[in-house]
């Protein structure tokens, strides 16, 4: 293989920061200022109470860039605000003075539990909160990086969790409990990447009823957004997972700011425990059918719009974001730099990153490695195209779903992958050595000048778990299937469980940065369960889209464990491996040496561990094969076995000389401890 390179673009100056936006309070006065270019006249309203019905309005004053700002004398903290915008055309979509305006900036935003939200902004100061000492935990090189993506939710939820405030940001790093934080701590794991915590638009309008403009939900039959990719407020945590929190219809929620401290104190036990606090961030769209308050402030420079005037939607969610926008792009900006200086959060996953405009990118790595050398950027290289290689060529890491494919395949029942005997149909052997080395471009299947910039996975929260890919893959009639109950589905068969050990094997000796999602470490089902006044088709079925499902669908139960207990042994084995193992995850692609075998679904390879910093060698192989056997002569010295296809064991648990035998659907891992 090639020695890999980088490419550096000249990074852009952040210019926006001359204008401050947002409410600035202190104990004698604040100061209100918001962006809109389409205003005539705009008016803040101060409220005593959320549900106040009218406040006190003053006329804000317009300076040169199109920014209204206004300085009241006195103590407002505590109280409540929104705008008023009396727009200078005729557009219905811009005649919102009859509704107040939730501040884009809000730091906290109070809400009813309603489709609409209405929201209004909370005033609040500056925090006390205490962070001992804490700061960023983030590795100098992401490679070292072992990712464990979750919902927040998902971990204390379940009464086998044993969390006693389940869903919370307290709940997930409660003591000696099953779940939780507690629960990575012993899995191994380095990092966790939260699934959207922005306050977002969790509910969306009731199933099958107009609304409205004459929209009729007809897909969504939870009508919630469980997930929360519709983020509503980017300065503001979700207030769903406080202490205080309910889903409870027309509950309001965030009438004091305990989100943000509890979201701090989750912060800083994690960082305890030394694992990196990575949020999903969603800027590519915003939330479609609340107030939002971009769409009431200026739609026209928020918003890419069609010649007829209508949102475009390369983001399939309806309202892309203009990115590109000055004032667009300031609030992205500022919004990461507000959550690691405020919540000391280490890194971001940005979703549908490539609707983001280039510029804005790397204006977000200039700035955030300001604060954060090491800050950890992750781009889902989709949207309106698909771009790995751009994101790489401005020094910033993807999802590699060319991993993902050629593994296990791209639709269990129709493009199966590697672990099956089979070639998912953009990949071949080279494809799937490169993927070892790293993805490296110039050769088959390459996207990244780095594999640092390669985000090796199997599974995440879209599509199907790695475990039910794999049911469905060995038995398509599970696809569609109604089972009596999950119990019919949840231990792993024996021919599935060792095809998850392949794949896992595989995953954890590529290098690059490595990421798992929840419950791929015990073959997790989603079994779509029922849920009272729910009627959906798909019921009892195996679930691949479980966006909207605020149920047990989502949420992890920490009993399956002992069911696939093997699996998950196996997986804490790797983990453990790979971070005592530099080769196995930031090895240059010279010190890959690939075997020639007449079986292009046998796969091997030796690396040499010097240039890592590892004081072993390895052999890696591979048997993709379902039927056939493989033996494999042994360079001289003794070779200590690590991992087989039954355990995983970092101390080493067999040593052999000379030749090995490489079952169906199997794989090795060897070690050698380098002559000095």
């Amino acid at each position: 293989m090639q020695q890999e390179s980088t490419v550096t673009e000249k990074k852009q100056e952040y210019t926006s920061n001359k204008e401050k936006l947002g409410c600035f309070p202190t104990p004698n006065h604040a100061e209100f200022r918001v962006f809109s270019s389409v205003a005539e006249r705009v008016e803040v309203e101060i409220f005593e109470s959320y549900d106040q019905k009218s406040g006190t309005r003053y006329d804000l004053n317009k300076n040169g860039n199109d920014i209204w700002q206004l300085t009241i004398k006195g103590n407002f903290l505590g109280k409540l605000y929104g705008y008023r915008i009396y727009p200078k055309t005729d557009d219905p979509d811009l005649k919102h003075h009859d509704e107040v305006v939730a501040d884009p900036y809000s730091k906290m935003v109070i809400t009813r539990n309603h489709y609409l939200q209405y929201p209004k902004t909370l005033i609040i100061g500056e925090d006390d909160f205490d962070w001992e000492d804490d700061t960023f935990v983030t590795p100098e090189d992401p490679r070292d990086l072992i990712i464990y993506e979750t919902h927040i939710k998902d971990l204390t939820a379940h009464a086998s969790s044993g969390c006693k405030n389940p869903g919370t940001y307290n709940g997930f790093v409660e003591k000696n409990i099953t779940g939780g934080l507690e629960y990575l701590k012993k899995l191994g794991v380095n990092a966790i990447e939260f699934l959207p915590l922005q306050k977002f638009a969790y509910f969306e309008p009731p199933h099958n009823e107009p609304i409205e403009g004459g929209l009729v939900n007809t897909w969504n039959y939870y009508s919630k957004n469980y997930w929360g990719y519709m983020t509503s407020f980017f300065f503001a945590p979700e207030t769903l997972y406080a202490g205080n929190g309910s889903t409870k219809a027309d509950a309001v929620l965030g009438r004091e700011a305990r989100a943000i401290r509890e979201f701090k104190t989750m912060v800083k036990e994690i960082h305890k425990a030394g694992m990196s606090v990575i949020m999903d961030v969603v800027y590519n769209h915003v939330s479609q059918y609340d107030l939002n308050p971009f769409k009431q402030l200026d739609r026209n420079h928020y918003f890419r719009l069609t010649e007829e005037n209508e949102y475009t939607s390369d983001s399939g969610c309806g309202n892309d974001f203009k990115t590109e926008s000055e004032y667009a792009r300031k609030v992205i900006v500022d919004s990461i730099l507000y959550w690691m200086k405020e919540f000391h959060v280490d890194g971001f996953r940005f979703d549908l990153a490539n609707l983001i405009d280039s510029e804005t990118m790397q204006l977000i790595k200039e700035e955030a490695e300001k604060i954060n050398p090491n800050v950890i950027l992750i781009a889902e290289p989709w949207g309106g195209g698909y771009n790995p290689t751009g994101f790489s060529e401005i020094e910033w890491p993807s999802w590699n779903d060319q991993v993902r494919n050629g593994v296990k395949g791209s639709d269990p029942e129709n493009d199966l992958g590697y672990i099956f005997g089979k070639w998912q149909w953009e990949t071949n052997r080279q494809g799937l050595e490169n993927f070892l080395a790293g993805s490296l471009l110039g050769f088959s299947n390459g996207r990244y000048h780095t594999s640092m910039h390669s985000v090796n996975y199997l599974e995440s929260h879209d599509g199907y778990t790695l475990g039910d890919f794999i049911r469905i893959g060995l038995d398509a009639s599970k696809a569609g299937r109604k089972f009596k109950s999950r119990d019919e589905l949840v231990k792993l068969e024996d021919n599935e469980r060792k095809l998850c050990k392949l794949a896992a094997l595989y995953l954890f000796v590529s290098q690059g940065i490595l990421m798992i999602h929840e419950g791929q470490e015990f073959g997790r089902t989603k079994f779509i369960e029922p849920v009272d006044g729910v009627k959906d088709p798909y019921v009892r079925e195996i679930d691949h889209n479980s966006y909207e499902k605020d149920s047990e669908t989502n949420y992890i139960n920490f009993d399956d464990i002992k069911k696939n207990r093997p699996l998950f042994n196996y997986y804490k084995g790797l983990i453990e491996l790979r971070k005592a193992a530099p080769a196995l995850r930031k090895s240059p692609p010279h010190a890959l040496d690939f075997w020639n075998y007449s079986d292009s679904l046998h796969i091997t390879c030796t690396i040499h561990g010097e240039a890592s910093g590892d004081p072993y060698d390895y052999i890696i192989s591979l048997n993709g094969n379902p039927y056939g056997t493989h033996r494999i002569n042994l360079p001289a010295g003794l070779w200590e076995v690590v991992a087989n296809d039954k355990i995983v064991k970092p101390d080493g648990f067999d040593v052999t000389s000379s030749e090995l035998s490489v079952h169906p659907s199997s794989g090795y891992i060897l070690r050698k401890l380098r002559d000095i």
